[in-house]
C-alpha cells in the first residue's frame, strides 16, 4: 500500500518542512513558562516567529490589562508553552478564540552533557495536543502512533532500524557524558537473571502526567522483588534523589533489604547492557531498554506502553495496536521531534544529531560552559574580588535546588541570578552581583 499524502507530509513536518503557523507581521507567538535562558534559543530556533514572552508569575490583573489585549489584536496569534501547564486563563482565552497552543519539551535525544540545565537541547518536541507524557489524553505522538502506516513508508522503516543501530553502537542516549565505568565495576560478577529498577524524581511531571495510579520508586522495587525471587534486583535511585535536593515521596533506606542500590553514576547503555529486565514507572530508560532487546515491565503509562512491546500494569485504553520496535522508533526519534544544529539553528536530522552528540563526547573540554575571566575590572568588581564569593554561595544553592544549578551557577554566577522565576531570589542576585 502506497504511503498516504496526510503521512507523507506528517514527515515532512518533522523535518522541519511543514509546522504550526509561520510567524508574520500581524501574527504573533507568545510564549508561557519560558525561562529567561531559553528565550534567544527559541528566537534561533524559530526565526520565522515573532516572540513576545510573557512574565513568569503572571498576575490575571495583569492578564487582563496588558497581554489579553495584544493576544486578541494579533490576526493570528499563536501560543507556546514549555511544560504542561498553560494558565488556566491562556487556556480559556484559547478555547473560545481557537488559538493554536504548541505544548515544547525536549525531545528524546537532548545533549552531550548530563545535566541539562542551561544546556541548549538538541531536539524538541512540539504537540499540539498535550505533552507526550501526558496520557490523559492522545498527544500528537500517540495520534501518530496509532494511525500512521509504518509498514507501507520502506524507507522511514529501513532508516529506524539503522537508527536504533546507531544507538546501539554509539551508546548516546538523551542525556550523556557520565564517567566511564563497567556494569561488572559496579554491579558486580553477573551469576543469575538480573533486574534493574529504574528510579524517578517521583514529583517530575513524566509521573504526575503519566501515572494515573500514583506509584512510588519504592512500591516499583517492591514489585519487582515479589515477581523476581530469584533474581538479583539493582536499584538504581534518582541521582536528585539520593543527593537529597529533589523531593522523594518514598526512601531509597526503606528497601534496601530488597535489594542492591546503586549509587556509582553509569552511562546508561552501560547500565543496561548487562542487564535482563528493565522495571520503571515511565523513564524513557525503558524505551532504550527496549531497543536492546530486554524486557520492560511499566508501572505507569509512557509513551512507548500500550503497544504490544511491553508488559504494562496501567494499560492505556486509548492504545490497543501493535507495533513493531522500528515504527515505535520512527514516530518516536524520527517523525515527531524537531532536530536543531546547536551552532546555526538550522533544522537538521536526527543522524547529524547523533553525529554532533558524538562530536561533543570526543571532545569533553567543549562540553563544560565557559567560565567569566578574572579582570582587573568589571560587573565581578575590582580585581574580580565578587568570584570569591562563588564558594560561599554554592552550598545554599546547592540545599535549596540541585546540583545542575550549582553548575550553572559556578558557570556564570550573574546571569543565573538574573534568569531566576522568583523576583525575590533576583533581588538578592542584585545585591551579591548589583553590575552586569
Amino acid at each position: 500500500m502506497a504511503v498516504t499524502g496526510r503521512q507523507r507530509e506528517t514527515a515532512e513536518a518533522a523535518e522541519g518542512c511543514v509546522g504550526p503557523a509561520r510567524g508574520t507581521e500581524q501574527g504573533l507567538t507568545f510564549a508561557v513558562n519560558i525561562t529567561e535562558w531559553k528565550r534567544a534559543l527559541l528566537k534561533q530556533y524559530f526565526p520565522d516567529r515573532h516572540f513576545h514572552f510573557l512574565p513568569k508569575n503572571l498576575s490575571e490583573r495583569d492578564f487582563e490589562r496588558l497581554w489579553k489585549p495584544r493576544i486578541l489584536a494579533a490576526q493570528a496569534a499563536e501560543l507556546f508553552v514549555w511544560g504542561p501547564e498553560l494558565p488556566a486563563v491562556l487556556a480559556a482565552l484559547a478555547t473560545v478564540r481557537s488559538i493554536p497552543v504548541w505544548f515544547v519539551e525536549d525531545g528524546f535525544l537532548r545533549s552531550a552533557r548530563p545535566s541539562a540545565s542551561r544546556t541548549p537541547p538538541l531536539s524538541l518536541a512540539l504537540d499540539s495536543r498535550t505533552p507526550y507524557f501526558d496520557c490523559r489524553k492522545a498527544s500528537d505522538l500517540e495520534e501518530l502512533l496509532s494511525t500512521y502506516d509504518f509498514e507501507a513508508d520502506r524507507p522511514l522503516m529501513a532508516r529506524a532500524r539503522a537508527g536504533i543501530d546507531l544507538l546501539i553502537e554509539s551508546g548516546i542516549s538523551k542525556y550523556n557524558g557520565a564517567r566511564p565505568q563497567t556494569a561488572e565495576t559496579v554491579y558486580g560478577e553477573k551469576t543469575k537473571k538480573r533486574v534493574l529498577v529504574i528510579g524517578q524524581v517521583e514529583d517530575d511531571a513524566s509521573i504526575r502526567y503519566g501515572c494515573p495510579v500514583p506509584m512510588t520508586n519504592n512500591d516499583l522495587v517492591q514489585l519487582a522483588a515479589t515477581e523476581q525471587p530469584e533474581a538479583q534486583i539493582l536499584y538504581k535511585p534518582h541521582p536528585d534523589v539520593l543527593s537529597r535536593v529533589r523531593p522523594a515521596k518514598s526512601d531509597p533506606a526503606e528497601v534496601a533489604h530488597l535489594c542492591e542500590m546503586v549509587t556509582k553514576r553509569l552511562p546508561l547503555a552501560e547500565a543496561l547492557r548487562t542487564v535482563d529486565h528493565v522495571y520503571t514507572v515511565t523513564s524513557l530508560a525503558g524505551f532504550e531498554a527496549l531497543m536492546r532487546g530486554i524486557r520492560v515491565t511499566t508501572g505507569g503509562s509512557p509513551f512507548y506502553s500500550g503497544w504490544g512491546l511491553t508488559d504494562d500494569r496501567q494499560p492505556n485504553p486509548r492504545r490497543g495496536r501493535s507495533l513493531s520496535l522500528e515504527a515505535l522508533f520512527a514516530g518516536a526519534y524520527l517523525l515527531y521531534p524537531r532536530y536543531f544544529d546547536p551552532e546555526t539553528g538550522a533544522h537538521t536530522s536526527f543522524e547529524a544529531t547523533v553525529a554532533t552528540i558524538r562530536r561533543q563526547l570526543e571532545e569533553p573540554e567543549a562540553l563544560s560552559p565557559p567560565r567569566p575571566a578574572w579582570r582587573a575590572w568589571g560587573p565581578y568588581g575590582l580585581l574580580g574580588w565578587r568570584h570569591l564569593l562563588t564558594a560561599a554561595v554554592a552550598p545554599t544553592i546547592r540545599r535549596a535546588g540541585n546540583d545542575r544549578d550549582v553548575e550553572d551557577f559556578r558557570a556564570d554566577p550573574i546571569r543565573f541570578f538574573r534568569g531566576l522565576s522568583d523576583r525575590k531570589l533576583r533581588i538578592i542576585g542584585r545585591i551579591l552581583y548589583p553590575f552586569g
